[in-house]
């Protein structure tokens, strides 16, 4: 895959949520019915002050990808960028961003 300035942001749908992510590379993939992402783009972990939790889950979850096959069906929006943004996980139907911090359940008795 060829590093290429351009920058995209892919909208897409998985597990019932909506999944915002960067990338270097899209394109038609060899597979029939597919996308190909490649090239994900993401901070350089401990770069910041803040630590943004949505990105350090999405980076754990991608962190081996090369190459995403996305079903055309799954995309909702392919966007030439100038610059990367925030990554975003939101709720597919709601459109609310879901945070991914662990919840602990309340205690209930017996």
């Amino acid at each position: 895959m060829r590093k290429s300035n351009r920058l995209y942001k892919v909208t897409f749908l998985s597990q019932g949520k909506s999944i915002e992510l960067y990338a270097r590379h899209v394109a038609s993939s060899a597979l029939w019915g597919f996308t190909e992402v490649g090239d994900l783009v993401f901070d350089p972990p401990g770069e910041g002050l803040v630590v943004d939790p949505t990105e350090e889950r999405l980076r754990d979850e991608f962190k081996d990808t090369t190459v995403l096959h996305l079903p055309i069906q799954a995309i909702l929006r392919v966007e030439e960028v100038v610059r990367r943004g925030s990554l975003a996980i939101r709720d597919a139907t709601s459109g609310d961003k879901i945070t991914p911090f662990p919840v602990v359940p309340p205690k209930t008795t017996l």
